[in-house]
């Protein structure tokens, strides 16, 4: 088993696990309150993020740093070769009239030339503002408005119609260059007679507390605020990150560290990822689309050796396996090697951890026949070489960590914010929990308020909102940024997140019930797409659900259903409704019967950034999906 090798190997490093110095602070009755962990980076003094390619190019010109798809294959990308772009194209950027701290919005999917845009934009001493690919005219125009951007980078012509509409009334609108019609080259040639010199001097005056970007919520419950991210800010993230996880790698892996980037550089997480790659010299990939059909082939044909994802793409990987295995006759074998899996691996655990015996001969003897029918596929498509995945952005199901863990990928989720420059928390390397969020990134600390929120403090925590004081004052005190998230630390200082502050629901009982834990559950099951849990003031918890359109149309294809039936009618079938019923109890099986589901509406199509119900890193808008299906819940109350 690939993690059970790479455990016992770095484990044997004893030198790598012990650098972490930890300090947990106890209420009277024993209760861990607060977890602090010392930085393994020294907090920077001097220069910037923007300076990482010109460290690169000097201290190792010839290292490939990036790989870049061209014509069909994967081109690297020297740092030398890196580092003279980044010149050309923020030569260009200063030719066209950018001033030190202006700002430059970047409106494109994941691609190579959105890590050159943000490095040149930093070293003609200006600030970027990511957009995401997605954002409609509305959002585009308060984006660019509130932040002051005067030049925005799109990719697409339709990209650019969306920023012409929706700054059509500005007084002055902002420049706008495409990607696909040769942004980069043009702006290189617009920088011909700039001298490096100048972009030198840019550079070498940014401080760490500069600011570096303005990135912009995702605007879950109203309009986008834009939090302040200096360098110092990406440089403790960054920093802390490679030097907690990159020695273990390696050292667990004997591998060369590669990932292929495909989370929206718009989101704080896939952002911090590529800064880190690039500060660490791993080989680094872009892909622009999180679709699984889209992704499977660059994972096969770019084979990381470790990836960064959110819980979506773990479930649609998982999903994909068992339709695989449906189509060729092996259903019922992948759902017992999904059980098989999450015992053999919970067991090793227990046996890693010194908390139980392992695995007993038999489970051994089944783990080994279902790593050759089924969890080598799963390596397969995740290019064969993945050993470590990192998810963030959600909880994810502490049985689908598991299943990955059996498969030979160990999942370490981590947790945070905008407002914390992306991961707060990590599962520690050589000590994995599934089921937390781990220690807090070394030099970072973690709290429990009374009240169960998460409080945060250290060198990741944003230091305000752009052109918002009122709140910026409502979330941070002393240093300490208020989450707005409920959660617990066990006795090791691991946090575990039980759900938002804002979305604890209170029945009509006077039950307080966390949706996530129920919305994590069921999403995790293979034929739910999206799910909301309602109940706020009312006699029970109920959901909405959605189809996950995938497995609907596995099912039409096996013949399952007829091949015409529609989505109307797929909804009222017995056997679906039966299977959502299975998946609900699963849901149920975590929380006491008072918060239990007690009856759920499965609606037509899907929760989608088209129809305004999902944000664009996939989060669901609570307040949009039950002000859209306010009938359907009101008749699952009686109230239609």
């Amino acid at each position: 088993m690939g993690v059970r090798r790479d455990l016992r190997r770095a484990r044997r490093r004893t030198d790598l696990a012990a650098r972490t110095r930890i300090e947990r602070i106890r209420d009277d009755d024993g209760t861990v309150r607060e977890v602090r962990v010392a930085p393994l980076a020294p907090r920077s003094t001097r220069g910037s993020t923007a300076d990482i390619p010109f460290t690169n190019a000097r201290e190792a010109p010839g290292a490939v740093v990036l790989r870049r798809r061209e014509n069909g294959a994967w081109r690297p990308v020297t740092a030398a070769d890196f580092a003279r772009e980044v010149t050309a194209v923020a030569k260009g950027l200063i030719a066209a009239g950018l001033e030190p701290g202006g700002r430059v919005a970047l409106m494109s999917r994941t691609r190579y030339e959105w890590t050159v845009l943000d490095f040149a934009i930093w070293a003609a001493g200006g600030q970027s503002v990511p957009v995401y690919a997605t954002s409609s005219a509305e959002q585009v125009e308060w984006i660019v408005r509130d932040s002051g951007a005067r030049f925005v980078m799109v990719e697409t012509d339709e990209n650019a119609g969306t920023v012409a509409t929706g700054t059509a009334r500005h007084p002055e609108p902002p420049r706008v260059w495409r990607l696909d019609a040769g942004a980069l080259p043009e702006l290189a040639a617009l920088g011909r007679d700039v001298p490096d010199e100048e972009v030198t001097k840019r550079r070498t005056a940014l401080a760490p507390d500069t600011v570096a970007t303005l990135c912009y919520t995702s605007g879950t419950t109203g309009r986008p605020k834009g939090c302040v991210l200096t360098h110092a800010n990406l440089h403790a993230e960054a920093a802390n990150t490679v030097e907690l996880l990159h020695p273990i790698f390696k050292a667990a892996t004997g591998q060369a560290a590669a990932t292929l980037l495909f989370l929206p550089l718009a989101h704080i997480l896939g952002r911090t990822v590529q800064i880190a790659c690039l500060l660490a010299r791993i080989e680094l990939g872009h892909c622009p689309s999180i679709r699984p059909d889209e992704l499977r082939p660059m994972l096969k044909e770019f084979r990381p050796t470790f990836l960064a994802g959110v819980p979506y793409l773990f479930e649609k990987i998982h999903d994909a396996g068992r339709a695989t295995a449906e189509r060729i006759g092996r259903g019922a074998s992948f759902d017992r090697a999904d059980r098989v899996g999450v015992r053999f691996a919970e067991a090793y655990l227990d046996k890693f951890l010194g908390t139980g015996k392992g695995p007993g001969i038999g489970l051994y003897a089944a783990w080994a026949l279902y790593d050759l029918l089924v969890y080598r596929r799963i390596r397969k498509e995740l290019g064969g070489r993945v050993h470590y995945a990192i998810s963030g952005g959600s909880p994810l199901d502490r049985d689908l960590s598991l299943f990955f863990q059996a498969a030979g990928i160990l999942v370490f989720e981590g947790y945070g914010l905008t407002e914390t420059s992306a991961a707060a928390t990590i599962v520690p390397p050589l000590n994995p929990r599934p089921g937390t969020v781990g220690l807090p990134v070394p030099g970072t600390a973690v709290r429990i308020a009374d009240d169960g929120e998460v409080l945060i403090e250290g060198g990741v925590v944003f230091g305000s909102y752009w052109n918002n004081p009122a709140a910026t004052e409502a979330v941070l005190t002393d240093g300490w940024f208020a989450t707005g998230d409920l959660g617990s630390l066990d006795q090791d200082g691991c946090l575990t997140i039980t759900g938002r502050k804002k979305d604890i629901l209170v029945t009509s009982g006077g039950k307080n019930v966390s949706p996530a834990v129920l919305e994590d559950r069921l999403r995790s099951r293979p034929l739910i797409g999206q799910c909301v849990v309602v109940g706020d003031r009312r006699p029970f918890v109920a959901a909405l659900v959605t189809l996950d359109p995938e497995a609907v149309a596995h099912r039409l294809s096996a013949g399952e259903l007829p091949p015409d039936t529609p989505m109307s009618e797929v909804v009222r079938d017995p056997r679906i409704r039966a299977e959502v019923q299975r998946a609900v109890d699963y849901a149920n099986e975590a929380v006491s019967r008072a918060e239990s589901i007690r009856a759920f509406a499965l609606v037509e199509g899907e929760f989608s950034e088209e129809n305004g119900l999902l944000t664009p890193s996939l989060k669901v808008k609570r307040h949009a999906v039950t002000t859209a299906y306010a009938e359907r819940i009101a008749a699952l109350y009686g109230d239609g």
